[in-house]
């Protein structure tokens, strides 16, 4: 029996087969839920747009497929950094179940900042992360209620695959 469907966002200059969304889809798939990783180098090779690459395109094309899995069932978003932040900002507009997010931005630049549906949400972020404070990351998950899990690892959190993949079944199994 199908529980819901997964859309699991890679981070800027990664990829669908990334090693933290590849994680994430076995649990996904072991706990009964489809998933699909949407790739979205494309966009992020578009550097005459931004040097983030083009993310309004990428938020557009994130929204396309969860409205269309929003309608079929229950949908959880996920993402690692900017997958992470276009997931946020898409479950504002889509109804969502619950998010996932590995390495959030909080804040981007000239797009708005992070923000998210109050929905249950689940956070995994290294406390020696270069590009984006740990304490950003807290203060935005403390008005939410976040279950946040601080690691010891940077922005990449390429120590805590398993951890990332065990916070993201509890998520999953609390749906």
């Amino acid at each position: 029996m199908m529980r819901g469907h997964c859309i699991l966002s890679h981070g800027f200059e990664s990829g669908p087969d990334a090693t933290k969304v590849t994680a994430l889809a076995e649990v996904a798939e072991r706990l009964g839920w489809t998933h699909e990783r949407p790739d979205y180098t494309d966009l992020d090779a578009r550097r005459d747009i931004s040097s983030l690459g083009d993310v309004p395109a990428r938020l557009e094309r994130l929204h396309a497929l969860a409205s269309a899995a929003a309608a079929r069932g229950p949908l959880v978003l996920a993402g690692s950094s900017l997958g992470a932040y276009i997931a946020g900002r898409v479950s504002l507009q889509v109804p969502v179940h619950g998010l996932f997010l590995l390495a959030p931005p909080t804040t981007m630049g000239p797009l708005p900042d992070l923000d998210a549906a109050p929905i249950p949400i689940s956070i995994i972020h290294g406390w020696d992360d270069e590009l984006i404070p740990a304490q950003a990351v807290v203060d935005w998950a403390l008005p939410r209620r976040a279950r946040l899990l601080l690691v010891d690892d940077s922005h990449r959190l390429s120590s805590h695959v398993e951890a990332s993949a065990q916070l993201f079944s509890q998520l999953l199994a609390s749906l």
